[in-house]
């Protein structure tokens, strides 16, 4: 290739950048007006004393807030429940989107029909979910203790999600129910678009099935997995409707969104509640980033 023909190769580059930069002003922009600006507001916060009440009139007190965070064992008891909350959930799901997204990629008979009614848990808002969970549950009017009673498993009602060591299992349980869709949802994308020769090379060549399963379909589904997870990630790290209704707000599930939540709201601290909201962000984007940097490191070592 001549220098001249690098040239004009470089500033075709160059007025490609400037146009998809022009594209993206817009969004740019809008994105900054209702993200970046609130969350540099809310990190300027965390180092005041600014009450919710008189936001307006504040001094900055440098870190005594994130001490006063990290001094308070609740906040460190909403640490361990959500990280709890958050590998149990994903964990569970993402096997369960996998078996299920597998079933429906095959060929059986209604798995038209599966995907739809598959699709309906998630599809109903998460509060009215948990609300409809909460009256299931209930120690007297419960079906669920009501069939485990017919069913001769307890003689007496349980309170579910008013007992400290069954709270966040029951929590788990119904994210799991509601959110499972949305893994299989991501995972069954993936599996359609993959090339569907090397399975008839493979099967020519007579593999079997779970051979094809661990080296072909794996580690080629590995991205649509990790997207998956990824998006479950986030979202579990910053749980509250689930756990808020639920529990009752009790600590035994007080995530560290509720904690910020109640700080903020509840207490009127506007600098102690912003500095939960940061750790809470800055918590997301240290396991992201750990995420990523995990699974770009797995795909180069497997030279996927």
């Amino acid at each position: 290739m001549t220098s001249g023909a690098v040239i004009r190769s470089l500033g075709l580059r160059q007025a490609r950048a400037r146009t998809a930069w022009w594209f993206l002003a817009p969004s740019l922009l809008v994105l900054t007006a209702v993200a970046l600006w609130p969350l540099g507001r809310t990190f300027v916060f965390s180092f005041t004393d600014a009450l919710l009440t008189e936001p307006d009139f504040y001094s900055y007190i440098g870190f005594d807030n994130y001490r006063a965070l990290f001094e308070d064992p609740l906040w460190w008891q909403s640490v361990r429940n959500t990280l709890y909350f958050t590998v149990i959930s994903v964990s569970i799901e993402t096997v369960l989107g996998l078996t299920i997204a597998l079933l429906l990629n095959s060929h059986i008979a209604g798995r038209g029909a599966m995907r739809a009614i598959i699709l309906i848990p998630w599809s109903i808002p998460v509060v009215v979910s948990a609300r409809m969970w909460q009256w299931m549950l209930h120690d007297q009017f419960g079906i669920v203790n009501h069939v485990l009673k017919m069913a001769g498993f307890i003689d007496s009602g349980i309170a579910w999600t008013a007992n400290a060591s069954l709270v966040m299992p029951v929590i788990i349980a119904v994210d799991v129910w509601i959110t499972t869709p949305f893994m299989v949802l991501l995972i069954l994308a993936g599996l359609q678009m993959l090339p569907r020769g090397i399975y008839e090379v493979a099967a020519i060549d007579g593999v079997p099935a779970w051979k094809q399963f661990t080296s072909l379909t794996l580690p080629l589904l590995a991205p649509s997995i990790a997207v998956a997870v990824l998006f479950r990630l986030l979202d579990a790290l910053r749980m509250f409707d689930l756990s808020f209704v639920l529990s009752s707000n009790s600590d035994d599930a007080k995530t560290v969104s509720i904690y910020a939540r109640e700080v903020l709201v509840n207490f009127q601290d506007m600098g102690v509640g912003s500095a939960a909201s940061t750790a809470v962000f800055l918590m997301i984007a240290v396991v992201t980033a750990i995420y990523v940097t995990v699974f770009r490191l797995n795909r180069r070592l497997l030279g996927v």
